[in-house]
């Protein structure tokens, strides 16, 4: 039976260009909706662009041209986004368009006519960055930790949301709402912990956003205009099966979203899924961080699809460092070594010696064959696969698509069909690789569709270089269609270079936690001769405190300094990782060498 299926994105502040972090959230919504797509569900993604943000009006102003034509144009970045990476939406929803206007003032007004928006003082925080507003427990040293810029106090008449009067709803709503259970516990502890204040859901003195329909001096404060695109963009698809949201803005999604909808007494949305953001050495990508990467740069240096794949292997639900090395190193091992290879030895021993089916019957619409002679498909964890995409853990979804190629590369190994000949032998390989085409075409559908078509048929041709060899000479990278091809990335520095590096043994004093970072922890380390010094340093997952207080380490010393999470780090230490990144250790001196020693 068909089933909806309806999920969206946040939408994008169009104050400056996309960077990846927005590139991922995309590809991730756009991986699930082909997914339920595949199951036969009558499936919907909305994503789009939030244009009535002040923030628009100030960058607009800036630049000496009107705000509506600037939205108008950085909109239209977001939708070359989508087209470029090969995300198919069914809905690009502008908030500046009349009919989102109009339902953001309907659901204003019937929040007002019911009593819960009220007129009073507003008196605090506010970050222009985030357009929200804050308390002294979101701030990291004073700073909003998404922007690392001190909020503006500001004191305003202004009219408010009766958000605290659905605390309790809220906390019980909540329990089945957010994926995963830690983002999801972060919300109930703050509720249950913290008094819930009301909302201010006005501003004045702007010529900048959507009127409020109660009081022509004010515009609707844009927060709870955004969120009401869920409903204007959604073509008759309410309620949302899955909001796919950054953990920056959980809160306005999982608290603030859920209430205005209930004092309008409309249904509520089924999931939140609070992924986590894309880091550069375990620093947040964002403009505004100055460490942006231009997604669509990107995609005329590296393949889409290498792209997609690259992003998906990362977490799910966490932070993960985004580089290029290992993008490059994902794609040499996974898409060329394993999957590339699979499809150039199978299809040209197919055409060959050609390929004899067995006699089993179809058992469901994978086609995956569980007859006692199909040795191959039986290593094929269909079930699990679903589990994981119903648990949104699309990073675990991969890993066990990829699994099964490592049994069907281990399979054609073990079987030496270049050497027996053996048609059933292929005639299971090939079966095997129409169903890894069905199951990779949400994550990289190009590829999935050039490897449908060369097995379509069981008249098989010898598989065509599907993508040219990309060569990376001094950084200059030309972008070629890439599958069973490697590329090469091999960086080389002079003596001298390395000489620069003041390397020297350090002795960790404290370890603290840095508020919302999940891999970060903040190091107080004694070099000797140099002093004191503080690090962060991306370990929070391999070590706990008592692990690292007291140990020595080597530093980079003469590192210039860099803020992270609004902490300035004076250093880097040395590790090393398996290829996989599931396990860290430090590289640490005998415990007999003075603190402060020089390394080399």
């Amino acid at each position: 039976m068909t089933q909806k299926f309806y999920i969206t994105t946040a939408i994008d502040y169009v104050n400056a260009k996309p960077h990846i972090g927005h590139a991922f959230e995309k590809i991730l919504a756009d991986v699930l909706a082909r997914w339920h797509r595949l199951q036969g569900d009558k499936t919907f993604l909305l994503t789009g662009t939030d244009e009535n943000a002040q923030k628009n009006a100030e960058v607009a102003k800036q630049e000496g041209i009107p705000t509506q034509e600037f939205v108008d144009r950085n909109s239209k970045y977001f939708t070359k986004l989508c087209e470029v990476l090969n995300v198919k939406y069914d809905r690009f929803i502008r908030t500046t368009e009349e009919k989102h206007k109009k339902k953001s003032q309907e659901i204003f007004k019937t929040v007002f006519d019911k009593g819960d928006i009220y007129k009073g003082e507003y008196e605090g925080l506010y970050c222009k960055g985030c357009e929200a507003f804050l308390t002294e427990r979101d701030l990291v040293d004073g700073k909003c930790p998404e922007h690392n810029k001190e909020p503006e106090q500001i004191s305003e008449e202004a009219y408010f949301f009766k958000l605290s009067k659905y605390k309790d709803q809220l906390i019980k709503f909540i329990e089945n709402y957010i994926v995963p259970k830690s983002k999801k516990n972060e919300i109930l502890s703050r509720l249950k912990e913290e008094k819930l204040r009301d909302l201010c859901v006005s501003r004045t003195n702007l010529d900048w956003g959507i009127d409020s329909p109660i009081d022509n001096k004010f515009k609707i404060y844009v927060w709870f205009d955004a969120l009401i695109n869920y409903i204007s963009g959604a073509s008759g698809n309410w309620p949302a099966d899955v909001h796919v949201v950054g953990k920056g803005i959980n809160w306005f999604h999982s608290v603030i979203w859920p209430a205005m909808l209930m004092s309008a007494e409309i249904e509520l949305p089924k999931k939140l899924l609070v992924h986590g953001y894309l880091t550069i050495d375990g620093q947040k990508i964002s403009k505004s961080l100055s460490n942006a990467i231009d997604p669509v740069e990107l995609a005329k240096k590296y393949p889409v699809d290498t792209i997609r794949y690259n992003l998906l292997r990362g977490s799910t639900f966490e932070d993960f460092d985004f580089s290029e090395s290992e993008l490059i190193e994902r794609h040499n091992n996974e898409l060329a070594n394993k999957l590339g290879n699979l499809i150039s030895r199978t299809s040209a021993l197919a055409e060959k010696y050609g390929i004899e089916k067995r006699a089993c019957p179809r058992q469901n619409k994978f086609s995956i064959y569980e007859g006692a002679q199909n040795n191959l498909l039986k290593k094929l964890n269909l079930k699990q696969i679903e589990t994981h995409f119903d648990n949104f853990r699309i990073d675990k979804a991969l890993s066990e698509i990829f699994a099964f190629i490592d049994h069907c590369n281990e399979f054609i190994q073990s079987q030496k069909p270049w050497e027996t000949h053996d048609k059933k032998v292929l005639y299971q390989l090939v079966e095997a690789i129409r169903e890894i085409a069905k199951l990779l075409s949400p994550f990289i559908p190009e590829s999935a569709e050039k490897i449908s078509q060369i097995f379509k048929t069981n008249k098989i041709k010898k598989a065509p270089i599907l993508f040219q060899k990309i060569e990376i000479p001094k950084q200059n990278i030309n972008k070629k269609e890439i599958l069973n091809k490697t590329m090469e990335n091999v960086t080389t520095i002079q003596f001298e270079d390395f000489a620069k590096l003041d390397l020297r043994v350090a002795e960790i004093q404290n370890v603290d936690d840095i508020p919302g970072a999940d891999k970060l922890y903040k190091l107080s380390l004694s070099v000797g001769e140099l002093g004191e010094r503080t690090i962060c340093a991306g370990i929070k997952q391999f070590y706990n405190h008592d692990d690292l207080k007291g140990k020595k380490i080597i530093i980079i010393a003469n590192l210039e300094p860099r803020k992270l999470r609004g902490i300035e780090s004076q250093g880097m230490l040395l590790a090393a990782s398996t290829k996989d990144k599931k396990t860290v250790s430090l590289i640490s001196p005998d415990q007999d060498i003075e603190v402060g020693s020089v390394v080399g």
